[in-house]
């Protein structure tokens, strides 16, 4: 079983080129269902059908497994049975026709602008800090999904542009504008920089051991910062972009410009809190972000 599995992620790394990241978690939701498989005295993928399939999503929802993890489960074993039936290994998609237990679907948690402010306050006297306050400016200014942050590249950033380019899902390319504060604290940054860099390091954000900063020090470093800066909630990543696209949609209203900003390919999916052109974009960013009010009277 493993061995398929293998299989399909040289698959997604070939031919979907889904981030490691992705790829890790594709795993680990089919080494569960392996696990489970293995339980019921199942050793191949091939003797699954629908009702064991549902058998499996009923055991993990008895465990505790929320509905919106059993739909990102479901989502990883339809994808890897679609991957069999090509290689026809399979006649059906088991996976196909089940679906998890009905989920609400919560509003997605942000920090208010106080919070925001309280957060980013940062004392700028060590290097790891003013890294620190670059990153969460620019998640914060552009709404960046963490694979998304960590993967920049020096080359991504014009500062006097006030842009950042940046590769998203499905290895998509979306240009963002950059608040002021943002490239301020990138221009910082930047100065620091080469006591981190080794040779002709490519990667915007570098750790203490001189390589691409990674995901789990992003997270661990918003985590700490979020306590030291007396924060009520706890604060990770995706709650800087939660933030982003609340604060932008509560100032804007623009509801099909955020959904541009964020790269989300269905206007659904940003309707939980049309292609447009970037000068509409930057003129709805500059008028709506807390962190991007310009100086009209210098035009700056």
């Amino acid at each position: 079983m493993q061995q398929l599995v293998e299989q399909f992620l040289q698959h997604l790394h070939a031919e979907r080129q889904l981030s490691v990241h992705t790829q890790k978690n594709y795993l680990q939701h089919l080494n569960q269902f392996a696990d489970l498989l293995a339980q019921r005295q199942i050793s191949q993928w091939q003797q699954v059908d629908a009702k064991t399939v549902r058998l499996l999503v009923a055991q993990l929802h008895k465990q505790g497994i929320s509905p919106a993890s059993l739909a990102t489960k479901l989502s990883a074993l339809r994808s890897f049975y679609e991957y069999c039936l090509r290689q026809g290994l399979m006649k059906v998609n088991p996976a196909k026709g089940v679906s998890p237990p009905k989920q609400g679907r919560p509003l997605p948690k942000n920090l208010d602008v106080d919070e925001m402010l309280s957060l980013l306050d940062l004392d700028l006297t060590d290097p790891l800090v003013v890294r620190d306050k670059a990153i969460m400016e620019l998640m914060y200014s552009s709404g960046l999904r963490l694979a998304e942050l960590v993967n920049l590249d020096l080359s991504s950033i014009k500062l006097q542009e006030r842009q950042v380019r940046v590769i998203g899902k499905g290895n998509k390319e979306r240009m963002l504008p950059l608040g002021r504060q943002a490239v301020d604290s990138l221009n910082a940054w930047l100065t620091v920089r080469p006591d981190f860099a080794v040779g002709d390091e490519p990667a915007l954000f570098l750790s203490k051991l001189k390589r691409r900063i990674s995901v789990r020090s992003v997270q661990s470093r918003m985590e700490l910062w979020g306590l030291k800066q007396n924060v009520a909630s706890h604060v990770h990543p995706h709650k800087l972009r939660h933030s982003f696209a609340t604060h932008m949609l509560e100032s804007s209203g623009d509801l099909r410009a955020v959904q541009e900003l964020l790269g989300h390919a269905n206007i659904a999916t940003t309707q939980v809190y049309t292609h447009l052109d970037f000068q509409h974009l930057a003129k709805v960013y500059d008028d709506a972000h807390p962190r991007s009010k310009r100086d009209k009277d210098t035009n700056k």
